[in-house]
């Protein structure tokens, strides 16, 4: 069947998920994290206790699975399309997350529909709030029923300003084959044959990793490196980056603990746009 636009609302079983200590220091090495990042890349160094990055939350809790509840679609042309996530405290460096999965909107774009699902996560134990996530995908070909089209227009808009902060970052030609090791095995991202059928000359690096780029530039530039004030972060995945190429981070604070951000690609097209980051 197709796309249910009554699909709003349905929510998938509890899931609890778990991570250790070397879980975060394989993500943080994933987005680009080194010998300047001991206390995300080290265990053990002294006076440094280890911290957890804020944009792990992403591969610790996955609702995906409520996606069964929206009809049938063809995998292939699903798209992630924009990516939030609200932390309630800071992240250990291991423990537990109980997560439960919503279907939060369908929006009828035409030609395509957009399916945002929120993944609320909380302490198993304690049944306290730990972090939220909001996926929003893309679905070519799963428009047209005459839907409500949701917001459009741009988000987040840059000041007509210079940033406040202007961070360079550099992906390795390696970096997708160390990300995936956090959860992501999309061949997409590291077989060159299937990155061909989809109409790549390589393979491109995933969206999430330049999106913890991205998140370890707004972790440095508003937090002073301290991820306990890191409260919020969203963006809007535009273009593909590919392993290797020079990130460019630009935040324009905006005041209240507020910061719109954009991420550009080597050659200068955006690649993360409609960028907000809030933090303490």
């Amino acid at each position: 069947m197709p796309i249910n636009p009554d699909a709003v609302g349905s929510t998938s079983p509890a899931a609890t998920s778990s991570w250790t200590s070397k879980d975060s220091l394989l993500y943080a090495l994933g987005v680009g994290a080194g010998v300047d990042d001991l206390a995300f890349t080290t265990e053990n160094s002294i006076n440094i206790t280890q911290r957890a990055l804020p944009t792990m939350v992403v591969t610790i809790a996955d609702a995906s699975g409520v996606f069964s509840e929206i009809g049938s679609f063809n995998p292939a042309m699903l798209v992630h399309g924009e990516q939030r996530i609200t932390l309630h405290r800071e992240l250990p460096v291991a423990g537990s997350a109980t997560t439960v999965g919503e279907i939060t909107a369908i929006y009828d774009k035409g030609k395509g529909a957009v399916i945002e699902v929120t993944g609320r996560a909380s302490d198993p134990e304690t049944g306290a709030p730990l972090f939220d996530t909001v996926m929003t995908a893309f679905i070519r070909g799963e428009g047209g029923w005459g839907g409500d089209r949701g917001p459009s227009g741009p988000q987040n808009v840059a000041p007509n300003r210079e940033p406040d902060h202007i961070v360079l970052l550099q992906t390795s030609p390696d970096q997708a084959l160390l990300y995936r090791l956090s959860g992501d095995r999309n061949p997409l991202h590291s077989d060159p044959s299937f990155a061909a059928f989809a109409g790549f000359d390589r393979p491109i690096l995933h969206g999430l990793c330049t999106y913890g780029f991205a998140g370890r530039a707004l972790l440095g530039s508003l937090c002073d490196g301290d991820p306990a004030r890191f409260t919020h972060m969203e963006g809007r995945f535009s273009s593909p980056v590919f392993p290797g190429e020079q990130l460019t981070v630009r935040i324009w604070n905006t005041g209240d603990g507020e910061a719109v951000y954009t991420t550009s690609g080597a050659d200068g097209r955006v690649v993360i746009d409609s960028g907000l980051a809030r933090y303490s």
